[in-house]
């Protein structure tokens, strides 16, 4: 037996039928769990996987930013050039 880590449910799991990193979800909350933990059955809020994209995204994001303010420093040392 293993407890829900968002609302204390008592969520039956069978620790021949799961292994470590498995996800499953709580019949009550409905809450994306991990199991982190065997031996005593220990369940964690699985990481959301829509955050992990969003990351890369920011990253992506961070890139096009810095090469637009390159850019921009590289027109401002143009412009210093021509006067």
């Amino acid at each position: 037996m293993a407890t829900c880590p968002e609302c204390d449910a008592e969520i039956e799991v069978d620790e021949f039928d799961v292994d470590k990193g498995d996800q499953l979800s709580c019949p009550e909350c409905g809450s994306n769990l991990e199991v982190v933990s065997l031996s005593p059955i220990e369940l964690d809020v699985a990481p959301d996987e829509d955050d992990e994209d969003e990351d890369d995204d920011d990253d992506l994001d961070d890139d096009e930013t810095d090469d637009e303010d390159e850019e921009d420093d590289e027109d401002e040392e143009d412009e210093g050039w021509e006067e």
